[in-house]
C-alpha cells in the first residue's frame, strides 16, 4: 500500500509517502509560503519515490486544528488531488500527530491557539491506536485538566505560550525539542496508512478542516470531566 500524507496546520510544511512501512518525508519552515511551495514539495517527493499519483492508495492530511489559512490549504490541496485521481483521504488531527510523534504511551499535545489560548488533547495508547482521554478542545491554559497521574509527555508549541505556563499548570517537566515540535506529515502518515488499512478512507468531498474555534462553548459532558479532573 501506497499513500502521499501532508500537513500545512503550523509555519512547518511537509508531506511524505508511506510505502509498504517505509516512509519518505519533505519538510522545511514555511512562514506563509505554504500555498507556493506545497505543490512542488509533493511532486519532487512522488519523483523520489518513482510514483504517480494515480499509483497511490490514498491520501492522509493534517485536518487541524491549527492555523486558520494552514488548514484550509491542506484540505484544499487534497481535495483537487483526491478528486483528480479517484483516491480516498484520510483527515488526521494534528494533536495526534504530535502523539505519534512523541515516541511516549502517554501524551499531553498542545498547539498555540492565540489569545492566550491553546489547542489540547490528552492522549493515552492502546495497542497500536491513541485514545483520546481529553480533547480535542480549545480553552484557556487555566482551564486545561491536570492528568490525573505522573508519566505524561508534553509535546506541541502550546508548551511554549506565556513562557512554558502550560507545563507549569499541568505540573509537568516539558523538554525544549518537545515543546518546539510541529505536527510532521510523517506521523500523518503513520496514522493515515493504518486508517486506511482499517477501511476509514473517505470520499474527497469530505476532506474538512477541524475547526475547534467555531465551537464556543464546551458541552454538560464535557464540563463535568473538566471539574472532574480539576
Amino acid at each position: 500500500m501506497s499513500l502521499l500524507a501532508l500537513d500545512t496546520s503550523t509555519e512547518y510544511c511537509s508531506c511524505a509517502i508511506w510505502r509498504n512501512g517505509k516512509i519518505l518525508s519533505r519538510g522545511e519552515l514555511a512562514g506563509q509560503r505554504h500555498s507556493d511551495i506545497l505543490l512542488p514539495m509533493i511532486d519532487g517527493l512522488l519523483k523520489d519515490a518513482g510514483l504517480g499519483l494515480g499509483q497511490l492508495d490514498g491520501i492522509a492530511f493534517g485536518a487541524g486544528p491549527g492555523s486558520f489559512t494552514g488548514i484550509r490549504i491542506a484540505c484544499s490541496v487534497v481535495q483537487g488531488l483526491a478528486l483528480g485521481a479517484g483516491l480516498p483521504v484520510v483527515p488526521v488531527c494534528t494533536l495526534e500527530a504530535l502523539a505519534e510523534q512523541s515516541g511516549a504511551e502517554r501524551v499531553v499535545a498542545a498547539l498555540d491557539a492565540r489569545l492566550d489560548e491553546v489547542y489540547v488533547a490528552y492522549y493515552r495508547r492502546k495497542g497500536d491506536v491513541w485514545q483520546a482521554e481529553f480533547g480535542p478542545a480549545l480553552c484557556t491554559i487555566a482551564d486545561a485538566p491536570a492528568p490525573g497521574e505522573p508519566g505524561w509527555l508534553g509535546m506541541g508549541s502550546g508548551f511554549t505560550l506565556l513562557e512554558g505556563a502550560l507545563g507549569r499548570h499541568l505540573g509537568l517537566k516539558i523538554a525544549s525539542d518537545n515543546a518546539q515540535a510541529y505536527p510532521e506529515a510523517s506521523a500523518i502518515a503513520r496514522l493515515g496508512a493504518a486508517a486506511l488499512a482499517r477501511g476509514e478512507g473517505r470520499d474527497a468531498a469530505e476532506a474538512q478542516p477541524i475547526y475547534l474555534r467555531n465551537k464556543v462553548a464546551l458541552t454538560i459532558e464535557e464540563r463535568s470531566r473538566l471539574k472532574q479532573r480539576a
